[in-house]
């Protein structure tokens, strides 16, 4: 588990050292990614940075302690390929199920089931 954030910490090492804070300006990695700074880097570093964070978070919370933060896909998301999302599998299955089907929007609308209902005493009486 301590090594489940090495990949997104290799990422943002990476966007740092292309940066303009680091490459034009000539501050320190570690100053870029605080305040006065931090506005300044690409948008990229900054939700790197962000997701770095989040991951060493998960590592000490209590909630993900067994089944360990998901895990992450750098280059698909940094190049925005990430179209189809990796789902951690339970038994062979997704754990977590789609809840809505994708739709043409050409579907009819289907009838309440309590329409159903009056309609079929209607039709006794």
């Amino acid at each position: 588990m301590p090594s489940s954030c090495k990949d997104i910490r290799a990422a943002l090492a990476q966007c740092l050292q292309e940066s303009d804070c680091v490459m034009v300006q000539r501050n320190k990695p570690s100053d870029c990614l605080r305040p006065p700074l931090i506005d300044t880097m690409p948008t990229k570093c900054q939700q790197l940075k962000k997701g770095y964070g989040e991951c060493k978070r998960g590592m000490v919370d209590m909630r993900k302690r067994f089944r360990g933060n998901q895990p992450i896909a750098v280059s698909k998301e940094i190049e925005g390929g990430a179209q189809d999302p990796g789902h951690q599998l339970y038994a062979g299955k997704p754990a977590f199920a789609p809840t809505a089907k994708e739709t043409s929007g050409n579907e009819p609308i289907e009838k309440d089931w309590r329409e159903l209902e009056n309609e079929k005493f209607r039709k006794g009486l």
